[in-house]
């Protein structure tokens, strides 16, 4: 069951009423595990561009979408291989601020994934 996100703010994203200090990733399963955002660090030096690595993480069989949460001012972007991938995979992402992301999120219907970035 995909869980609800009741909000977020600056270094901190609340989900089912847990307040989360990490980046997240929502599984299609509803299951939250935090961002492997290393997996881009070690390739861009930041967790503000998604890597191709990161995206085969993030990417799971069934998926449709993806909502991306891109941090509060809208700091995260796919790299140019991540995005080819998802286009192959036929996963439409939805890349937005995170406050925006999260209304997505709770809106969304069908095989959904979501990365949440919690800070900038």
């Amino acid at each position: 069951m995909k869980p609800k996100i009741d909000g977020s703010q600056f270094g901190f994203i609340s989900i089912d009423g847990r307040r989360i200090e990490h980046d997240v990733l929502i599984r299609l399963s509803g299951e939250v595990t935090k961002r492997k955002k290393k997996l881009s660090k070690a390739v861009y030096g930041s967790s503000h561009v998604v890597s191709l690595a990161e995206a085969e993480d993030i990417c799971e069989k069934g998926a449709g979408r993806l909502i991306i949460g891109a941090g509060q001012n809208g700091m995260v972007t796919l790299s140019a291989e991540a995005a080819d991938y998802f286009a192959e995979m036929g996963v439409a992402v939805d890349l937005t601020p995170t406050p925006e992301a999260i209304a997505r999120w709770n809106k969304a219907h069908g095989a959904v994934v979501g990365l949440f970035h919690v800070t900038c």
